[in-house]
């Protein structure tokens, strides 16, 4: 198992859109997440930024997450939540949930 956790900001005119979004999460985007593999998938909120905390189970994770960003639900959904996001200043380009570095786990 891999863990994973990225960051991103939340534009603040757009955090109630995405909130609801999230408190109304389609079955079938949970359902392609745990069939990429994806599991104890979390989103935190804190002053402007949204940390994303989840755990990869399966074997080849760049072929699940390709799967995952081809799913025409997921494509569908990410057009509703992409908008209400932007990207920390360390991001690389094109990077809009940036990564971050375990420092540690017990």
């Amino acid at each position: 198992m891999r863990r994973f956790g990225q960051v991103v900001k939340v534009k603040e005119e757009k955090y109630k859109e995405y909130k609801f979004l999230h408190d109304n999460i389609w079955p079938e985007i949970v359902n392609a997440i745990y069939d990429a593999n994806v599991r104890n998938f979390n989103i935190f909120y804190r002053d402007g930024y949204l940390f994303k905390y989840f755990e990869y189970v399966g074997d080849d994770f760049d072929a699940d997450m390709k799967r995952l960003a081809e799913n025409p639900k997921n494509i569908e959904w990410l057009s509703h939540t992409d908008p209400c996001q932007e990207a920390v200043a360390t991001a690389e380009p094109g990077q809009l949930w940036a990564p971050m570095d375990l420092l540690i786990h017990f």
